[in-house]
């Protein structure tokens, strides 16, 4: 399956917090689900743990993991994926 990597950022929130940002466009659908053929990882890390993740893994499909927790995640398109990380984000840190 030929990718081509989109973005790639990490992005610093505070000395123990950041956000990474992953995306590829994939040539051949094969296992992923949605039309638009791009696979997402967006990870929120606070003190050394993934607090929150965004993904698509060939054969769980899109979900999202908060905490410990794996549950299925409904992707449409990047612009709502990350407005959507981005509200969970916030929400996690005005609770620490």
């Amino acid at each position: 399956m030929k990718a081509e990597l989109l973005t790639r950022e990490r992005l610093v929130l505070s000395r123990r917090a950041f956000v990474e940002i992953v995306i590829w466009r994939v040539a051949a659908a094969g296992a992923f689900e949605h039309a638009s053929l791009q696979v997402p990882r967006l990870a929120y890390i606070a003190n050394q743990r993934c607090v929150l993740r965004f993904d698509n893994e060939a054969g769980k499909g899109d979900h999202k993991h908060v905490g410990e927790r794996e549950v299925p995640y409904r992707f449409t398109d990047v612009d709502s994926l990350q407005s959507d990380f981005w509200t969970e984000v916030k929400k996690r840190r005005r609770g620490k």
